[in-house]
């Protein structure tokens, strides 16, 4: 490849070292941009007008016109092209402690406005300072000076692998070689992400997939894979945290160990899905399908879900024994004949949640709020010591606060209806008077339903069941 330097006709300021091409208009049309005038012909240094491209030699000085004649130029460009000839002495530079030989020509001639040609144009008009060995000294990095040198080489940026190219750009900014600088902005901005958070397409994310080891931990914080078909991938290890993950199809997707911490599952179907060992603490899956997950683990890693939005999902069929629901919402939600066995639930939202046919055998639901709460079917008994402890019902407050105690009796016998095992011993809490601390449920009910309180005022709006086994 040839390169030339360019000059507007009759000039010797602002020039332009550009790359030899194609044909000779193409040349003309280079120097146009370069130049910012209407080029049609070109002149070498001694007047004579270029007709044919192949008569231009690598580091000729060309002359550019609009059409006119050709006019010699400044004085001032003699210095210029006498570096063609008389420069071409070699120097050695010592960039922060690392030696580089090179001609001065090769600093000058590439970019005749950078500060390396102003230091080495003329011997010793900066007054540069030089070591024991006469090396000219530059406090530079040398790992990010060496490209540079071989692009005013040759013209061709040639980075070695992990040499960061910002470090590049500030260097080639600082010795002021514009040219370099363009293409290496260039070459950084085409390396950033997109601004516009497109969602990740399947196709895309398969092509990471198969470049990571199934056991290397794939950093997907915060993308976006909004829409995304991702179902029956292998997704195990990959950290999803806070990545948007809403409508997506996840169905029958491995996601054993992943990190879904804070990620939005909102209306994502992840029906099939293998979850077990998965983290999902705080994440949002509001309206998604879990029909049918596995978040069980035989080796005994639980799945955390502790404080996951889990409103109106449907996980009918799930296996989750032992995972960790505290203080999450499923609101809504639909849990039949699924298998929670040990699972932490104390603390969650189960409001209208149907849990018919579920096994809850040792599972902790305390101070869990079971309000219209389905339990139909139950394939083991619920004891009282799981769902009772610190609930409390409402009874006869009507709209202005008075108490209403006429249907108090059916108030209490829909709460003996509702419980189960209600021979269980329980103490209860003042209500109106001090009734025995430890009594039978249905007795201290009875007993509450047929006092006298006709010359009595309740002091407290409801009856508390606090468990003692």
């Amino acid at each position: 490849m040839r390169r030339v330097t360019l000059f507007v006709n009759g000039t010797s300021r602002n020039g332009k070292v550009v790359a030899v091409y194609g044909t000779l208009p193409d040349l003309l049309s280079v120097a146009s941009n370069k130049l910012g005038i209407k080029a049609t012909c070109l002149y070498n240094g001694k007047g004579g007008l270029i007709d044919d491209i192949a008569l231009i030699r690598d580091d000729d000085v060309l002359y550019v016109s609009e059409g006119d004649s050709f006019v010699e130029p400044e004085n001032e460009m003699k210095p210029i092209l006498e570096l063609q000839g008389s420069h071409t002495d070699w120097i050695t530079l010592n960039i922060g402690g690392r030696l580089f030989t090179t001609t001065r020509s090769t600093l000058v001639s590439k970019d005749p406005d950078s500060m390396l040609a102003h230091m080495f144009r003329e011997k010793d008009v900066w007054g540069n300072k030089q070591d024991e060995n006469g090396a000219y000294l530059i406090d530079r990095s040398p790992e990010y000076f060496e490209p540079i040198l071989n692009y005013l080489r040759h013209g061709q940026l040639i980075v070695n692998e992990g040499v960061n190219i910002r470090g590049i750009l500030e260097e080639a900014r600082f010795f002021g070689i514009e040219q370099l600088a363009e293409q290496l902005e260039m070459t950084v901005k085409s390396s950033q992400p997109a601004d516009d958070h497109s969602p990740i397409s399947r196709k895309e994310f398969v092509r990471f997939l198969l470049t990571t080891p199934t056991k290397s931990e794939l950093r997907c914080q915060g993308l976006n894979f909004s829409g995304a078909d991702l179902s029956r991938l292998d997704l195990r290890y990959i950290n999803f945290k806070m990545a948007n993950l809403s409508r997506c199809n996840l169905s029958h997707a491995n996601l054993c160990c992943s990190n879904l911490e804070r990620a939005d599952l909102s209306g994502a179907n992840l029906d099939g899905a293998n979850l077990q060992g998965v983290k999902m603490l705080c994440s949002n899956a509001e309206g998604a399908s879990l029909k049918g997950c596995n978040f069980e683990d035989p080796s005994g890693l639980k799945a955390n879900l502790e404080g996951a939005n889990l409103k109106g999902v449907e996980m009918e069929g799930s296996q989750m024994t032992g995972i960790n629901l505290r203080v999450a919402t499923l609101k809504n939600a639909k849990l039949k004949n699924c298998n929670l066995r040990g699972a932490t639930l104390a603390g969650t939202d189960l409001e209208n949640c149907d849990l018919s046919g579920c096994d809850l055998q040792e599972a902790n639901l305390r101070g869990s709020n079971v309000k219209g709460a389905i339990f139909e079917e139950m394939l083991t008994p619920l004891h009282m010591s799981q769902s009772v402890c610190s609930q409390h019902w409402s009874f006869g407050l009507n709209p202005g606060g008075k108490r209403e105690l006429d249907g108090l009796s059916q108030t209490l016998s829909n709460i003996v209806d509702t419980l189960q095992h209600v021979d269980g011993r329980c103490s209860v809490g003042e209500c109106g008077e001090q009734l025995p601390k430890k009594n039978t449920l249905k007795r201290i009910l009875g007993r509450v339903a047929d006092m006298d309180i006709g010359h009595k005022t309740f002091e407290k709006s409801c009856i508390w069941f606090h468990c003692t086994e």
